[in-house]
């Protein structure tokens, strides 16, 4: 089925009021991602990883050809990478964000409200949660291409609990290319919904993404240059990133309008070491990434190191004769430091398992 650009809901006063108070007492993991729409192409997407702990993140080089499965047992689907690409992963187990040879950024965001399709013997093969970002980057090369192949519904997610913790891993996925282009994939009661526009440059946490739209409308008749909402919420990152996001110059400059785009990923950040006693799972910023969709420059910038570096996609060997998989090791909580161009940096290395149904 096909979910292109929706209309939103026409309540806005009291009820779109009452539905953020509601919101203001969940708890929710924080993360942010935006994209940037510049002149001449220049198109930039940018994720902040909030986490209340280290979530042993590492960068990897993935090269093409690479067999995968769903790690779902004997019912998983079965692909083999068509593109290179370059992720970050969480404890090494899983792809969190990630972007491939072709220009495609994905990004994984929790989403408490997730419900996954029920997995048995007469489901659709399997894919393992912690493949999803990885099983798109390694099979399309812009949104469009995806959103096709995903409408088909060619597998059923598995989900587990948490490495380390209690409670099952409920993510959405967002996806941007090249031209701009982004989609925004969720399960709700089980079934996928999938949010396909252009104009959707701002994912958070939760509500669902449909509300999430409708809570922002209410701030944009407000204007940004009279107020914005100020907390760690989703709601209120969703509704400063839109406006910024579009409110910054659209520069001609790449390197000025990368900046601008920093600027507004960092004011959607969380401080590190913020505690919210009464929401303890609105965690403080990890880490940014910045993705450069035209050089196709991929930034990484860690809240415990004092500068950001970059690698540089096209200076990667992601061929499948003489591509090898690469590692950077960012160390605990990531405070390892590099500086400027990393791509030399990156060490060979034996390629992570994702996290999954090993029977």
């Amino acid at each position: 089925m096909l979910f292109g650009k929706r209309a939103l809901p026409r309540f806005i006063g009291t009820t779109v009021l009452a539905s953020m108070l509601a919101f203001a007492q969940t708890a929710a993991d924080a993360c942010t991602r935006v994209v940037y729409l510049g002149p001449n192409g220049n198109i930039i997407t940018a994720r902040s990883m909030d986490w209340k702990n280290d979530v042993a993140t590492n960068l990897w080089i993935l090269p093409r050809g690479t067999e995968r499965d769903g790690e779902a047992g004997p019912n998983s689907i079965h692909w083999t990478s068509k593109y290179g690409s370059l992720v970050a992963t969480g404890y090494d187990v899983s792809t969190t964000d990630g972007v491939n040879e072709a220009g495609l950024d994905v990004n994984l965001l929790w989403l408490v409200e997730s419900q996954y399709p029920k997995f048995d013997k007469g489901s659709k093969p399997g894919l393992t949660i912690a493949a999803w970002a990885q099983c798109v980057l390694d099979n399309f090369a812009t949104v469009d291409d995806a959103v096709k192949a995903l409408e088909t519904e060619p597998f059923t997610i598995i989900t587990d609990n948490v490495p380390g913790e209690q409670r099952l891993t409920t993510l959405h996925l967002s996806m941007s290319d090249s031209t701009g282009d982004s989609a925004i994939v969720e399960y709700i009661n089980g079934k996928q919904v999938i949010h396909h526009s252009r104009d959707y440059q701002v994912m958070t946490n939760s509500p669902i993404f449909e509300e999430q739209l409708a809570l922002n409308s209410y701030w944009k008749q407000i204007g940004g240059t009279v107020m914005l909402p100020g907390t760690n919420r989703a709601a209120d990152r969703f509704a400063r990133a839109s406006f910024y996001v579009n409110a910054i110059p659209k520069d001609e400059n790449p390197n000025r309008a990368l900046a601008s785009v920093f600027s507004v990923i960092r004011n959607a950040s969380v401080p590190f070491g913020l505690n919210t006693p009464d929401e303890p799972n609105i965690s403080s910023t990890r880490w940014r990434t910045v993705f450069d969709h035209k050089r196709k420059l991929y930034f990484f910038e860690s809240a415990l190191t004092p500068n950001t570096f970059w690698v540089d996609l096209k200076q990667i060997d992601f061929s499948k004769e003489t591509g090898k998989v690469k590692k950077l090791d960012l160390g605990p909580d990531q405070d390892h430091t590099f500086a400027g161009d990393a791509t030399k940096d990156f060490k060979e290395a034996t390629p992570f398992q994702f996290l999954g149904l090993h029977t």
